[in-house]
């Protein structure tokens, strides 16, 4: 895409992006070419003209999102070299094989690509973006990943931004398949485990892969274990939990149709396991209810709680009463996984809530992990905006 217009920021107000930051604010904003439109490719300059980088220009408090910190063009070519350099890095990473087919491509700011997420599920890929110059490049993507993508792990494309794009007003787009679309498989496997992904209706792009270290490590502490899966999904966690060998896995969530896709997932895996039981709950109702003792490994992986800065204290809160409840009725000797995906909340904040928590509770409890986002979620060193997963593996006597 050509270059639109220019960007002239006010004095001082270059210095994050000169630490590669990748953002400019509404604010730091001195003036702009006239005309110009949402999606426009701008090129950002300091104010005593140096040049600082080309991005996406929007309107909000985000003005650009930078792409290049280089003077270049934002082309096939441009799409083409950032797909491949996220591509090799997950092939480095060990994360395309034959029993894993489900991994993020693409995780925005993190692979240079702000406003883009790409995640394949088998050998469909899912396309979702969060700017209107992402959408309006979506067609070049799409060329890109057709390219550095090997054609038999890449049959179809699915494009999935109408939620992502609403509030913007853009309108040149709909939800559907950019390639492909005939005889496609839903089913997907990670680290052996076959999973039905659905992306036409269900949360993000269908799954949330950002856990599957983190459902590895409860497999390999469920053995014999009676375990609780609260806001369980597509239930992950609870598959990983059967295979590894768990006694008992209840998955609860308030959502009935992903109690549903829950339970298709353990029988495409487990058959009509009788370990399994489920049921569509409020969390912490269903804490209150259970009786004490009666689970031994408990997941706790909430929505998030906080999606603004504003919000950042009601949801603290509620982290605090969630990890409560569970410390309360945990049996001795249980383990808990407990999880912020909340980007507002820091690390310190998230302990800090889970702390006072274990201080309530007077039970004696150890911190066993610290858990965070896997590598197909990397996170720029010039973005620590990037970093949302939190998690606490906590040993309860």
């Amino acid at each position: 895409m050509k270059n639109k217009g220019e960007i002239i920021l006010k004095p001082t107000k270059d210095n994050s992006l000169r630490r590669f930051h990748p953002w400019v604010f509404s604010g730091a904003i001195a003036h702009a070419s006239e005309g110009l439109q949402e999606g426009d490719v701008v090129k950002v300059f300091a104010n005593d003209g140096a040049f600082l980088g080309v991005g996406h220009y929007q309107t909000g408090s985000i003005s650009v999102r930078i792409l290049s910190f280089e003077d270049e063009p934002i082309d096939r070519d441009f799409y083409l070299q950032r797909l491949t350099e996220a591509y090799c890095l997950r092939l480095k990473a060990d994360l395309i094989r034959p029993d894993n087919t489900i991994y993020r491509l693409v995780y925005g700011e993190g692979d240079n690509l702000p406003g883009l997420i790409i995640d394949m599920y088998g050998n469909t890929a899912v396309v979702q973006v969060h700017t209107v110059g992402m959408n309006r490049d979506r067609h070049l993507i799409v060329e890109a990943l057709q390219e550095v993508v090997p054609s038999h792990a890449i049959e179809h494309i699915f494009y999935k931004s109408e939620a992502t794009l609403a509030y913007t007003g853009d309108r040149e787009f709909r939800d559907g398949y950019l390639m492909g679309g005939d005889k496609v498989n839903p089913v997907a496997v990670e680290n052996g485990l076959k999973f039905h992904i659905d992306w036409l209706r269900g949360q993000k792009t269908g799954f949330f892969i950002d856990q599957r270290e983190n459902r590895k490590l409860v497999e390999r502490y469920a053995q014999d274990r009676r375990v609780l899966n609260l806001f369980c999904y597509t239930g992950g966690f609870s598959a990983y939990a059967l295979r590894g060998g768990a006694q008992r896995v209840d998955s609860v969530d308030s959502s009935a149709k992903a109690v549903m896709l829950t339970n298709e997932n353990i029988r495409l895996n487990f058959g009509e396991d009788a370990r399994h039981g489920s049921c569509s709950e409020d969390a912490f109702k269903f804490l209150k209810k259970i009786e004490k003792d009666a689970y031994d490994l408990i997941i706790l992986d909430p929505p998030a709680f906080a999606k603004h800065r504003g919000a950042i204290k009601n949801a603290l809160q509620g982290y605090r009463k969630l990890n409560l409840a569970a410390l309360e009725k945990i049996a001795p000797g249980g383990i808990i996984f407990t999880f912020s995906c909340s980007q507002a909340i820091t690390r310190e904040q998230f302990r800090v809530a889970v702390f006072s928590a274990a201080a309530l509770s007077r039970r004696r409890v150890r911190i066993m992990y610290q858990l965070e986002q896997p590598v197909d979620h990397p996170i720029n060193m010039y973005h620590p905006e990037g970093e949302y997963l939190k998690g606490l593996v906590l040993y309860v006597v």
